[in-house]
């Protein structure tokens, strides 16, 4: 029974991961960098006030600034850590070897997504005492940061597991990081261009009265746009603003969910799948 629950790739990844003096380097600036922010901004923002405290609705916007920057971690750091994880291997010709193991393709895709996304994981835990600071001044409820940091961990596995399937598609390093950050900033960016385009066109075409019809399309963008999620759970108006907009009740945050579950299930699989195709074809 234990040694159905090993990962020995995971195990060796970790190891070789955390072992190395730049692991707790990155982990020191990454505080030391969020405690200046925090603190500066507690600072400047009792020194603009005149005040000696701070107040909830200044501890709710420092709470979405401290959240906006780990969504910005999360999509950006995601693609360069995953993105490499098979194609590396079979660049140093060191894949063939780990496909000769007992091991199964499954415990290699999960390996080397698990180990990959395990520094970004720690940087976002170790952070969690900073953000707990917010707790002192009131304005943000605990079930409100709980949702916060559930759907980054499902926005991380999600861009994790893209950056693991092309990794495991294309052969080359820098290809794959390239389409990884083309999904990232589709997913972050263009989708809210869409979104806004789409809800332009509805109205431009919409020349009767009453409420415009629904725009699934329009809601569909927004929902699965990270962003946009994020405004959602820290202002519940700005979802209800959506489903205005769109005419369609929806919650983002059940659009959001059911989208990246489908992405990360459906990335692993390709991955599990192609990963001893690609080695027959490559002979």
């Amino acid at each position: 029974m234990k040694a159905s629950f090993s990962n020995p790739v995971l195990f060796k990844e970790l190891k070789l991961r955390f072992r190395s003096p730049k692991s707790f380097t990155g982990v020191l600036f990454y505080l030391i960098a969020m405690c200046i922010f925090v603190f500066g901004f507690i600072f400047t923002t009792m020194s603009v006030s005149k005040t000696s405290y701070f107040r909830p609705d200044e501890s709710f916007i420092l709470f979405a600034l401290l959240s906006f920057i780990q969504l910005a971690l999360v999509l950006f750091i995601t693609p360069g850590l995953t993105a490499g994880t098979v194609s590396s291997e079979r660049e140093k010709q060191t894949l063939p070897i780990l496909l000769t193991t007992s091991q199964s393709s499954f415990q290699i895709i999960s390996g080397k997504l698990l180990s990959s996304i395990a520094f970004l994981l720690l940087l976002i835990v170790a952070g969690l005492p900073i953000y707990s600071l917010v707790f002192l001044f009131g304005g943000i409820s605990p079930g409100r940061f709980a949702l916060v940091f559930l759907f980054l961990f499902v926005t991380l596995l999600a861009i994790g597991s893209v950056g693991v399937m092309f990794s495991t598609l294309i052969r080359r390093t820098i290809v794959s990081m390239i389409a990884t950050y083309g999904v990232m900033l589709f997913l972050a960016i263009v989708t809210g261009f869409l979104f806004l385009l789409v809800m332009q066109v509805t109205r431009m075409n919409y020349t009767g009265t009453g409420l415009p019809p629904p725009s699934y399309v329009g809601h569909m963008l927004a929902s699965i746009n990270p962003g946009v999620l994020v405004a959602s759970l820290l202002s519940p108006g700005i979802s209800e603003s959506l489903s205005e907009m769109t005419q369609v009740k929806l919650p983002v945050w059940v659009g959001y969910l059911a989208f990246y579950v489908t992405l990360t299930v459906l990335s692993l699989i390709i991955a599990i799948t192609n990963l001893r195709v690609n080695m027959k074809r490559s002979k």
